[in-house]
């Protein structure tokens, strides 16, 4: 395998050895209740660990009306700053730098997930599409969300300023802001699910507005240098997706430009970005990396069905410095090493992807183990 995707990056104030990064993937196996990381998760993420490589940990709520699938980790409690402390010990000890993924999901929740069984919350009233997961764990279809009012957005801020400081408590080397895959920063970003007349809603400048106002929050806890976002803007999960995403994306990701971010985060578009089933998005760019390459002064991660040789690709290219594996880095604990010695790769279990204990959790074999 060619020495480019095994060549150093400075990524923020972290030396990386490699390029291989994995993406934060929603798994459903916190404890309840309280949705607490604990030593299951621990061992799963020391598993995927490398000497100088860097893991993004699952999207993990910023307050309880954040949640949106059952078992899905938050970082809202003393409970849950304690069980994450466990699993960034067990990645240090590996040499790895693991950043933790902070999470709204807005509208794409259930009301039995929800404080006193609530409404989800939202830009607008305007129900997500598709099935819910429930506490549960049963399908039903999205109800109409509570638009949020004005006076509530300082909390959502809060929120996440709040959320990074717990990271920061939890031993993570920095945050990444969830603003992709149909979840509230999205929500606020796009017109088709943002209808708002306020200050966040309307012009693109005013739909950009949570979003930034978020990431500065973050950046005020772990300084810029320390915080990503990701981006997903061809993605089309839960109803979402711009009509036109060049303008607002453009805007976007300049804005953020001049925040002096560890990096930005694109999910490519021939991802669907919700993880649940395989998408082939039509009439879409080949690459939101390489359309969004030039507005981007920083590091670049780009995501989304990605093998050896296209990942190779990207980063020989200078499209993206750096790519984020889902899929592989499940069914594959070991990835960067097998990627780097061509060693074929285990094929991954979806029906284990979300909920359970070890089974396509922890169990995966690495190719010392397969070979022993």
């Amino acid at each position: 395998m060619s020495s480019s995707l095994f060549s150093p990056i400075q990524l923020g104030p972290y030396a990386l050895s490699h390029r291989v990064v994995m993406a934060p993937l929603t798994r459903m196996r916190a404890q309840r209740p309280g949705n607490v990381p604990h030593h299951l998760n621990a061992e799963y993420y020391a598993q995927r660990a490398s000497n100088g490589g860097l893991l993004i940990a699952e999207a993990s709520q910023v307050s309880p009306f954040g949640q949106g699938v059952p078992a899905s980790p938050g970082i809202h409690s003393p409970e849950q700053i304690s069980g994450w402390k466990l699993v960034t010990d067990a990645v240090h000890k590996k040499g790895g730098r693991i950043f933790l993924q902070l999470w709204h999901v807005g509208r794409v929740s259930h009301s039995s997930l929800q404080p006193n069984g609530t409404l989800p919350v939202a830009p607008s009233a305007i129900p997500a599409e598709g099935n819910a997961w429930t506490a549960n764990f049963d399908f039903v279809s999205y109800e109409t969300p509570r638009e949020l009012r004005t006076d509530e957005i300082a909390d959502i801020i809060e929120s996440f300023a709040r959320g990074a400081r717990n990271a920061l408590a939890a031993g993570f080397d920095g945050v990444e802001l969830h603003g992709a895959n149909g979840y509230l920063l999205e929500q606020f970003l796009q017109s088709r699910s943002n209808q708002r007349t306020d200050a966040y809603g309307g012009s693109i400048e005013n739909r950009s507005r949570l979003l930034l106002e978020v990431t500065q929050a973050a950046t005020n806890v772990f300084g810029a240098h320390r915080v990503g976002v990701r981006l997903s803007p061809y993605g089309r999960a839960y109803g979402s997706g711009e009509a036109d995403p060049l303008p607002l994306y453009r805007h976007v990701i300049r804005e953020l430009g001049k925040q002096g971010l560890a990096y930005l985060h694109l999910i490519e578009p021939r991802s669907s970005g919700a993880g649940r089933a395989d998408v082939d998005h039509q009439d879409v760019p080949a690459s939101a990396a390489g359309l969004f390459r030039p507005e981007w002064p920083g590091v670049l991660i780009a995501a989304g069905n990605f093998t050896a040789d296209t990942a190779m690709d990207a980063v020989e290219s200078g499209v993206a410095d750096a790519i984020a594996f889902g899929r592989s880095f499940i069914a594959n604990p070991d990835l960067p090493e097998r990627i780097r010695s061509g060693i074929a790769l285990n094929p991954y279990d979806r029906a284990t992807f979300y909920g359970g204990e070890a089974k396509g959790y922890t169990d995966y074999p690495s190719f010392n183990q397969q070979a022993a």
